[in-house]
């Protein structure tokens, strides 16, 4: 099972500020409250998905630590369906809110999951070397979580909608063919695109 971590319920300025460099239009600053939730420590590796699923999808096969990638939101509510059957629990994706709220660690106008420096808290472009790394390794943000910038990029279980018309507070549990909010940037993306507000859509079939 994942190492989850307690997230205190609050309100938070989700978005970027008008003035913030490299914003994208999808990125409306708008306030947002959230009820106290677990999420995990860690981004999910290789090893905890091979143990419920038997096998290894990713693209970088490295180790047990590595996260896992190459996985397409229908490929997680697999995996979550196992995973909440073998331990009883009820694990699933957080909203587009709650990640953007655990990114934030919270501490308001970070650049990125857990500071300023791109280097500290992320795998990016500049400092992978074009490659994924174990999970855990860059500085945690302010609730102890890691990677939450860069290294893959993370599903939600939101919808995607470039207005923030409220979806971003809801958890889709049907099947879709809707775009799902995607978050935090990778390895391979510029510093831009690991900011703590940065968002992308994906198809629930897109790896």
């Amino acid at each position: 099972e994942p190492e989850m971590m307690r997230i205190p319920g609050g309100c938070f300025q989700m978005g970027s500020p008008k003035n913030e460099a490299d914003r994208d239009s999808d990125e409306r600053p708008h306030e947002v409250c959230v009820k106290a939730f677990e999420i995990g420590v860690y981004e999910v590796t290789q090893g905890q998905w091979q143990a419920v699923m038997s096998s290894n999808p990713s693209y970088f096969k490295k180790g047990d630590d590595y996260p896992v990638e190459n996985v397409s939101w229908n490929d997680v509510q697999t995996y979550l369906n196992k995973l909440n059957q073998r331990t009883g629990q009820s694990y699933r994706l957080p909203t587009e809110a709650e990640w953007e709220y655990a990114c934030r660690g919270g501490v308001a106008g970070q650049h990125y999951c857990g500071g300023d420096d791109v280097d500290q808290v992320a795998w990016y472009g500049g400092n992978s070397g074009d490659q994924t790394h174990p999970v855990g390794k860059k500085a945690a943000n302010g609730f102890g979580l890691h990677d939450l910038s860069g290294n893959v990029w993370e599903w939600t279980c939101s919808l995607y909608d470039k207005e923030y018309g409220g979806v971003e507070l809801k958890c889709n549990n049907k099947d879709t063919i809707s775009p799902l909010a995607v978050r935090g940037g990778a390895w391979s993306s510029y510093p831009a695109r690991v900011r703590s507000a940065v968002r992308n859509g994906g198809t629930p079939a897109d790896r």
